[in-house]
């Protein structure tokens, strides 16, 4: 009886894990929030199972951060997995433009799951091509930018962080590194379609602001431009007007007479030019309303992406 025990308990804990994961998954049934990221993210049968193993909870920001205190994530998606297949925990996002981060997070910490469970000859396999891919072939900036900050943050992490990240967020990949990732997506586009997509609102209005900002700074020049143009042509004008006046007072009429076109002119040319600067002020103070609006919904977004943000007084 005693032998039949222990070879139950090396079958169970050996390698194959069959036992624990019977035991995690014989009375689980997925809310259908989490059963939707699964058909979305098109989970192969076995990245199902890791993701159900880890009983994922899809949460608020309350109960989000007692799961994740460290706030999850330092890429585009919210969420953390607790190692030894011990909970996978994704932020529940509530922004339409930001449709789709809960699903590339729904993958991104079922990938931790897998490579948990990769054995050594694979995760050294594994290991080489993505390192190999970071190496010679990364040349997504944001992509290079997060796998920098995990350098810092988490170094002895950092591959597994790669193997995650790649599958998520980079839609082509070296054939033999697609490859292997089929094992847990049908079609892993899908998942990078939904990272490009919510990024992109980002992106987008980073592409206005920087738009906006340089017409600014051309705005701007111009503005300081015609403000010293306009001090010099009120300096003529004094001067000119001083003249005149001394010409008038001595009773040298031609002398003033004939001075009083070019003045007029210079005092047209200065009111236009006052004309013009009002316009370039009020089209600057437009641009600046809008580039605020943008840079105010960039702000807002990020807000719903932060787990520990306050929400804004009305």
């Amino acid at each position: 009886m005693s032998a039949a025990i222990v070879a139950v308990t090396v079958f169970a804990f050996g390698g194959n894990n069959f036992l624990y994961d019977w035991w995690q998954l014989h009375n689980y049934s997925p809310p259908s929030s989490i059963a939707t990221l699964v058909s979305d993210t098109t989970m192969t049968p076995y990245a199902k199972k890791m993701f159900y193993l880890n009983h994922p909870e899809l949460d608020g920001s309350e109960e989000f951060n007692k799961q994740c205190p460290a706030g999850g994530e330092k890429t585009i998606v919210l969420g953390c997995y607790h190692s030894k297949q011990a909970g996978i925990f994704l932020y529940h996002v509530n922004d339409k433009e930001l449709y789709g981060v809960e699903q590339v997070t729904a993958a991104h910490e079922m990938l931790h799951a897998a490579y948990d469970r990769l054995g050594k000859g694979d995760k050294d396999e594994v290991d080489a091509m993505l390192q190999k891919y970071y190496d010679n072939d990364l040349h997504d900036p944001k992509v290079q930018a997060e796998i920098a900050d995990y350098k810092i943050s988490e170094p002895n992490d950092v591959v597994n962080e790669m193997h995650s990240i790649f599958a998520t967020e980079i839609t082509d990949l070296p054939g033999p590194l697609d490859a292997y990732y089929q094992r847990y997506f049908t079609d892993r586009s899908k998942v990078t379609g939904f990272a490009n997509n919510y990024r992109s609102a980002f992106t987008k209005r980073e592409a206005v602001i920087k738009n906006y900002d340089t017409q600014l700074k051309s705005l701007k020049s111009t503005i300081n431009s015609d403000e010293s143009e306009l001090q010099t042509d009120l300096s003529q004008i004094h001067d000119r007007q001083a003249q005149l006046d001394a010409e008038r007072a001595s009773g040298d009429n031609v002398a003033y007479n004939s001075g009083v076109p070019g003045y007029n002119d210079l005092v047209s040319r200065y009111n236009s030019l006052v004309d013009d600067l009002r316009s370039q002020i009020a089209r600057y103070n437009v641009i600046v309303a809008k580039r605020n609006a943008i840079a105010l919904q960039e702000n807002q977004l990020a807000r719903e992406l932060n787990s520990n943000a306050q929400p804004i007084s009305q």
